[in-house]
């Protein structure tokens, strides 16, 4: 769609330089009221879903040209950490501080409760299994729990090591990210099972997990500016490697960086390239195959808390809010709270041409 948001030709000004331009984002209309923490696009059509600390799931419709509409919503008790699609693209998840998952039906507008957990629920994902719908929780109770939606109970349950911080699945790839460093793999062949459990490559703590595109591998994104790049099995080892990314150099002090915490990773659904997003309110774009940064963005005024590519690859959305580093009493009114979408024009999230591969 090459007048996406207004039109430009296919080769952008920036095209031959890593600096990115975000001069033709647009914003969504009536963001949330309170941090995002959530961003999930449907795999059938451009309707983007939001979660937020407000204790809402909106979903926008989002046209050629930018215009976002809302089309619906539904309530939680509490927070909403994480949201997912169905893969038809008629159903939302939305996972919650009230320790429940309740799920909208857009076809049909019902709403009903189909997990719950002793804690926080505070990542969901939406799998098929023999072409049914499921919902995976993870929740800070340390259990991955399968959900059936024919059914009240869980299906399945996995203990995990510590509380869950974060997870991705493609195709029969789920990850999940713990507290202490714990990355757990799981076939979802075997889903009753833990395939492999490793420490994170990284030193300090997981803030996010993002699986690549061809479900070989993961991506890992830590509080301490860097991002690291691991396949599942051993005999791809030699591949896996880690880089520095959103640190700044500290002007008033020689050899001094601030570093800011990585708290998104968003893998491009054609180019297999990825996205890196920080609180230090700058995005990435990244091929890992050629170890290469293919476009930094300037910084958005803000953290940026969530991100994700819609299912053909041309927006790119992010959203800018509070990312409760320095806790409740930093959440003022002086936050901002907006998402963008970012036209992906021209070679901005191709593989460097020549670039390495599997």
């Amino acid at each position: 769609m090459s007048t996406l948001f207004g039109g430009g030709s296919t080769t952008n000004t920036a095209s031959s330089s890593t600096q990115g331009d975000t001069s033709k984002d647009v914003d969504i209309k009536q963001p949330p009221e309170d941090s995002i923490s959530d961003l999930a696009f449907s795999p059938q059509a451009d309707y983007l879903a939001v979660a937020s600390w407000d204790k809402k799931v909106r979903i926008y419709e989002i046209n050629s040209s930018g215009q976002s509409e809302g089309k619906a919503l539904f309530e939680m008790g509490g927070p909403v950490l994480s949201c997912a699609w169905s893969k038809d693209g008629t159903k939302v998840v939305g996972g919650s501080t009230d320790k429940t998952a309740k799920i909208l039906d857009l076809t049909s507008g019902k709403q009903e409760q189909v997990a719950a957990h002793d804690d926080t629920i505070r990542c969901v994902k939406m799998i098929q299994v023999g072409g049914n719908d499921m919902v995976v929780t993870g929740s800070w109770d340390k259990k991955i729990r399968y959900w059936d939606l024919r059914q009240q109970v869980p299906v399945g349950q996995i203990e995990c090591q510590e509380r869950v911080y974060t997870m991705d699945t493609r195709d029969q790839l789920l990850v999940v990210g713990t507290a202490e460093r714990h990355i757990h793999t799981i076939n979802l062949a075997s889903p009753d099972r833990i395939y492999k459990t490793i420490p994170s490559p990284l030193k300090w703590q997981t803030r996010v997990v993002s699986c690549f595109t061809d479900a070989t591998g993961f991506a890992v994104g830590s509080i301490e500016g860097r991002c690291a790049i691991q396949y599942v099995e051993d005999k791809d080892t030699g591949l896996n490697f880690s880089f520095k990314c959103h640190r700044q150099q500290d002007p008033t002090q020689r050899d001094v960086a601030k570093v800011y915490s990585v708290n998104a990773i968003s893998f491009h659904p054609v180019h297999g390239t990825f996205s890196t997003a920080g609180s230090d309110g700058t995005f990435h774009f990244w091929d890992k195959d050629a170890k290469h940064r293919l476009k930094g963005y300037p910084e958005v005024g803000g953290s940026i808390t969530a991100t994700a590519f819609n299912s053909t690859g041309n927006i790119f959305a992010y959203a800018v809010s509070y990312d409760w580093s320095k806790g409740y009493s930093f959440n003022t009114t002086t936050q901002p709270c907006k998402i963008k979408l970012h036209p992906i024009i021209g070679d901005e999230c191709k593989p460097r041409p020549g670039g390495k591969k599997r």
